[in-house]
């Protein structure tokens, strides 16, 4: 035996990437909508996206076509909660009827209740350096919760804080577009002392709100909750699969002094109770128990291994004409395996794969159709990855491929396609990818030829 029987085999999106009608129904603005000006190419914006608010019933008809088992989405924030105090009938019954259209064709919904949009009103009083932010998130929570857990089991409390942290707030390249780094003189111990003090700020306010929604779902949820955080964060994989190797690639994912882009530094406070090093100062003994909340399953978001990585500085191992897909990302088939296998022996909680998938150079072709024979080898081999990993004994909850429809890519704007279904931005049409046929014969399975 592989997968289990009852391995769910999923797709996923988020809701400023998909969903479009950004003004519409009441919704308020976040920051992705107000901020996004000047830092997206070519001035694209998700005022659109793919249309799913109102298209949502022809999406989940596709996902149907799949096969899907489950669909992971994501709530927005600024929908539900347009200002302070205020909740907004209209956003709530969007995600009602989408839920519903789900279990109608026989889906689980799996619910994201964070991934990235903030409202503004709530940057407006400091954003993640706020201090009442993580009240603020449980009150979300609270009523997203009410609306949905008598239909909703899945939960995620957020999606990837080491980037929308990171590079929100280090990089500057997403919202809301601030780097900590910028105009410090990073060889004076004081730069250093103030990044420090900054970033164990906004990583407290983060992982506070989590446990914080944590108890709120607990607390609140109609049918019995299964929940998780969908974290990214450095993987190293082994050069060679002998002890020696294996032990180097699992300390340098696990090293002992992580910081904001490490697994270590978001997920060891969760489930753990520990803290890095440099975060030790700034939480406290009540602050961690609050944090520390019981978990389900561990949501991890897996596109590659670091070994090439190249974020600070040449990388001995980047070797000329090194695969990469349409992100410039390093494809590394063997990362699912080594990841599952890592994650789970450290944390000894069963892993679903939130989100795995490429982006690749995806057009309708000649003859009406899109074919993508690099995306169903990349999946062949990834997942063959995660299959040998199942074989050996790891518990998996399911897969969730990065995405279902081809959507706004953040920074990237729309160049980029990683969905089993092209959206065609001009006219909204949508168009199965061969990846998508190839998807369904695997969940049909239940296992990668």
């Amino acid at each position: 035996m592989s997968f289990s029987k009852d391995f769910i085999w999923g797709a996923a999106s988020a809701a400023y990437q998909v969903e479009g009608a950004y003004n519409e129904d009441g919704k308020g603005m976040g920051i992705w909508d107000a901020l996004s000006d000047g830092h997206v190419k070519h001035g694209d914006n998700g005022n659109v996206a793919c249309d799913h608010y109102h298209r949502y019933k022809e999406d989940v008809a596709l996902m149907k076509e799949m096969g899907l088992k489950a669909y992971r989405f994501s709530v927005s924030w600024p929908r539900i909660i347009p200002e302070e105090g205020v909740v907004n009938p209209k956003g709530i019954e969007f995600y009602q009827n989408l839920v519903q259209e789900l279990l109608d064709a026989g889906i689980e919904p799996m619910c994201t209740i964070f991934h990235w949009n903030l409202p503004m009103w709530i940057y407006e009083k400091g954003g993640w350096y706020c201090e009442e932010i993580s009240d603020y998130f449980a009150e979300y929570t609270k009523v997203v919760v009410e609306a949905l857990s008598d239909k909703v089991s899945y939960w995620m409390t957020v999606n990837e804080p080491a980037c929308f942290i990171g590079a929100g707030y280090i990089a500057g390249a997403h919202a809301p577009f601030e780097s900590l780094i910028k105009g410090l003189d990073m060889s004076k111990p004081e730069a250093r002392g103030q990044i420090a003090q900054k970033m164990a700020v906004l990583t407290k306010n983060t992982l506070l709100s989590h446990g914080k929604a944590v108890q709120t779902i607990r607390k609140y949820a109609v049918k019995t909750p299964q929940i998780g955080m969908a974290l990214n964060g450095s993987i190293y994989t082994p050069w060679e699969n002998t002890e020696t190797g294996v032990a180097e690639a699992k300390a340098q994912t696990f090293t002992e002094n992580p910081m904001v882009f490490n697994l270590g530094w978001w997920a060891d406070p969760m489930i753990l109770g520990t803290m890095p090093p440099a975060l030790a100062p700034f939480v406290n003994a009540e602050e961690l128990e609050m944090i520390r909340q019981p978990l389900d399953f561990f949501g991890y978001n897996c596109y590659n291994s670091n070994n090439y990585s190249e974020d600070w500085g040449s990388n001995e191992h980047v070797y000329e004409g090194q695969p990469r897909t349409a992100m410039d990302w390093p494809i590394t088939p063997d990362v699912l395996y080594w990841a599952a296998k890592f994650i789970y022996e450290r944390y000894q909680l069963p892993v679903l794969i939130t989100e795995n998938g490429m982006a690749n150079l995806d057009f309708v072709m000649s003859d009406g159709k899109v074919h993508d024979p690099q995306r169903i080898d990349f999946l062949q081999k990834y997942i063959g990855g995660l299959e040998k990993v199942a074989e050996e004994g790891v518990p998996l909850v399911g897969y969730m491929y990065w995405s279902i429809l081809d959507n706004f890519e953040w920074a990237e704007g729309y160049d980029k396609r990683f969905g089993l279904v092209h959206v065609d931005y001009q006219t909204q049409k949508r168009t199965r990818k061969d990846s998508s046929y190839w998807y369904a014969d695997v969940i049909k399975r239940n296992s990668v030829e």
